[in-house]
């Protein structure tokens, strides 16, 4: 082995001499020379070295291994006998039988030749030109990505025949002369002229994977996505869609700036559902960063008709949100300024009698005084929401509230302190808050109201560990407050406090209500404790038990919250995780009767084949919140590795009270090296005025090894008897 790297390490050195004493005077400014090593080295009198018996040859980066070289000084002439490798260090790889080369590998001939990009893309021809070391030139060529065993009679899965192809490894592009799409063996397409990326673009103007459709109400047809370049940061995406029933172009436009980003996407239809009416839909969204740490953002959502986005299956929204809206947010200070403007797509809604223009600002500060102790927040919020219809009469003359308006302003100040005395941590509030309600077009709250509400709570926690002969950790943490908020309840309409959530979140908060329009009032006490337990096995579990107390029952707190009356429900939540991939978590609401308000559980399982969840929700009829009847579903959602080519995929949401699945969907795919197949089937069972059930079947093609690269790595099939 000693003997064989000293004769390598002379022939290297010999190459390298005899390459620069063939150089001209000038030599500094071109390429370096090549180097070789080899078994055997020869050097004849005309000075033709050659090289036979593992043969490497290196030059700027680019290697090369043969079986002999002969190396001609007069003409840099490099003639390579075969099998023949030459790899650039940049995905790309050619293997030949016979070259005829330039010294820097950069221009010649080869024979028997085939090119191999991205370890995915191989194209065999039977004569290559290399010209310039940037194209490269293959005749009577088949190209694919398919794996391709040497004594497999069969065909690759499909290929492309051309007469020439060219390979631009600067524009990383291939042009094809007279293109032939082959399935196995047998011609489906011919294109006299044809441009595709190469597998080491990331960004290249072409065609996307094509897509066939089939939808109950649009019929079938084919969406074809054109991708537009527009430069380093830009680019806009064209997709005829073309259907039985519609014909329709989607777009989408992205840009990215120095400072922000970015996106529109939207459709224009002309169908059969509604003829003679154009229908489309427009959504977009941006995000810039502004001067002194602020952030714009905005994102606009628009939409020709209620039924559009359910007909063409594009998004599950049942109402829609335009907003704009600055912010900043520092580790003491937050700022916020927000425009929204809401349309609903709802059978039973009416937009000029909704909310659908609202004006937010928000500003928060804290501060650390060090006479004081603790910390002291200040905030100030105001809020404003408009309807489009005005105050109107019935018959009789009384008023009708379909045009109410609503200004609010809201104040606070508060201190914090938490200090340990032993194990028992004690966290102290005081604070107080002022409230300004301005109602107008109201026949009932004719002007509004306002007051002050000054607010004091003492909160307890006693968390308590131990460790079990199992190396097992148990943590149980009791908690207590007692807390009392004064002053009166506000004569004002209930506009932004309808729906209302307890759970563990907001159990030791002094008010549970969503927005400031609403407060509780009086003594109240929160009593409850969490446990948790940390197994050294990979598993943990957590269980939160709570109740509140109250001195007098609260306004605008519907049954279904589990906060009505003096006793609340008792709020139950806990989770569960295990390391082999599953997790379960779930919340619900009940009284001493064990009465559920509400329940809700989810779970997940996940593992290297299989990837499951499902989740059960179940609410209470409540006539306060229009909920006449419960509510109750079930959705499950999942995918199975069947093996490594084949995926199935499944979801499912089914109404318990209507006794019938809501929606129904179901996935195949199929992928290899070469090839990637997915088939879809889904069902929409919804029905109303302006929506009616339909079904769609998708399918789509993926020829690998064309598509702009994505890191994706797919392992190739074996040549082995068990190959398919």
């Amino acid at each position: 082995m000693a003997s064989r790297m000293r004769q390598w390490g002379m022939a290297a050195l010999m190459i390298l001499l005899l390459a620069l004493a063939s150089q001209p005077a000038d030599a500094q400014t071109a390429p370096a020379p090549a180097v070789l090593v080899a078994d055997d080295i020869q050097v004849t009198r005309d000075r033709r070295l050659i090289a036979r018996g593992n043969v490497e040859a290196f030059q700027d980066g680019t290697r090369l291994t043969a079986q002999a070289i002969e190396y001609n000084p007069d003409t840099g002439a490099l003639t390579i006998t075969g099998p023949i490798v030459i790899d650039d260090g940049n995905g790309t790889r050619i293997l030949a039988n016979q070259a005829e080369l330039s010294n820097d590998l950069q221009n010649g001939l080869l024979t028997g030749a085939r090119l191999v990009l991205n370890d995915q893309l191989q194209l065999a021809s039977v004569q290559m030109n290399r010209v310039g070391g940037r194209y490269t030139q293959l005749y009577k060529t088949a190209v694919t990505s398919c794996h391709v065993c040497e004594n497999d009679p069969r065909p690759p899965l499909w290929q492309i025949r051309a007469k020439r192809v060219i390979h631009d490894e600067e524009a990383r592009q291939l042009y094809f002369d007279h293109a032939q799409l082959r399935i196995r063996n047998t011609p489906i397409l011919y294109l006299p002229r044809l441009r595709l990326p190469d597998p080491t673009q990331d960004r290249a103007t072409g065609f996307l994977i094509p897509e066939l459709q089939s939808n109950s109400r649009l019929g079938t047809g084919l969406r074809i996505p054109y991708f537009i370049k527009l430069g380093d940061h830009r680019d806009l995406t064209l997709t005829p869609y073309l259907a039985n029933n519609t014909q329709t172009l989607e777009f989408r436009y992205r840009q990215a700036f120095r400072r922000g980003r970015i996106i529109f996407e939207g459709t224009y239809s002309n169908d059969e559902l509604q003829p003679n009416d154009a229908r489309g839909f427009l959504f977009g969204a941006g995000r810039f960063d502004l001067n002194r740490d602020f952030v714009l953002e905005f994102d606009i959502e628009a939409v020709s008709d209620d039924a559009y986005l359910n007909d063409y299956g594009y998004f599950s929204k049942d109402r829609l949100d335009s907003q704009i809206q600055v912010s900043r947010a520092r580790r003491d200070e937050f700022i916020r300024l927000s425009y929204i403007n809401y349309k609903s797509l709802r059978d039973d809604e009416d937009d000029d009698v909704l909310p659908s223009d609202v004006v937010e600002a928000l500003y928060e500060r804290r501060f650390f005084p060090s006479a004081l102790g603790g910390e002291v927040r200040l905030a100030a919020a105001a809020h404003a929401h408009e309807r489009a219809s005005s105050l109107d009469f019935d018959a009789n003359g009384d008023g009708v509230v379909d045009g109410r308006d609503v200004l609010r302003f809201n104040v606070s100040a508060e201190w914090l302190h938490t200090f340990q005395m032993g194990g028992l941590q004690t966290q102290t509030r005081l604070g107080v808050a002022g409230d300004v309600i301005r109602v107008s077009d109201d026949s009932i709250f004719d002007d509004g109201d306002s007051g002050l509400a000054p607010h004091a709570a003492v909160t307890l926690r006693y968390p308590l560990a131990r460790s079990s002969a199992s190396g097992a950790r148990h943590v149980i943490e009791p908690f207590a407050q007692l807390a009392w908020v004064g002053g009166d309840g506000l004569a004002v309409p209930n506009e932004e406090s309808t729906r209302v959530e307890f759970d563990e979140g907001n159990l030791l908060t002094l008010s549970r209500f969503p927005a400031t329009d609403r407060r509780e009032r009086g003594w109240a006490v929160a009593l409850g404790g969490t446990w948790s337990r940390f197994d050294p096995a990979g598993w943990s579990a957590s269980l939160t038990l709570g109740q509140i107390l109250r001195e007098e029952n609260q306004a605008d707190f519907s049954d279904t919250t589990g906060l009505s009356g003096t006793t609340s429900d008792f709020l139950l939540a806990g989770q569960l995780k295990f390391n082999g991939g599953l997790a379960v978590s779930g919340r619900t609401l009940f009284n001493e009767s064990f009465d559920v308000a509400k329940a809700e559980v989810r779970g997940d399982w996940s593992n290297d084949r299989l990837d499951l969840g499902g989740s059960y929700i179940w609410i209470s009829e409540d006539p306060a919140i229009e909920l006449p009847s419960p509510i109750g579903e079930l959705t499950f959602d999942g995918a199975y590795k069947i093996d490594r080519f084949w995926t199935a995929s499944v979801d499912w949401r089914y109404d318990l009270e209507e006794g019938r699945a809501a929606t129904a969907g179901a996935g195949l795919t199929y992928t290899n090296e070469c090839v990637r197949v997915g088939v879809s089937i889904n069902r929409s069972f919804a029905d109303s005025t302006t929506i009616e059930p339909s079904t769609s079947l998708g399918l789509t093609v993926s020829l690998r090894g064309f598509s702009a690269n994505t890191g994706e790595r797919v392992e190739p099939r074996s040549c082995g008897k068990q190959a398919r």
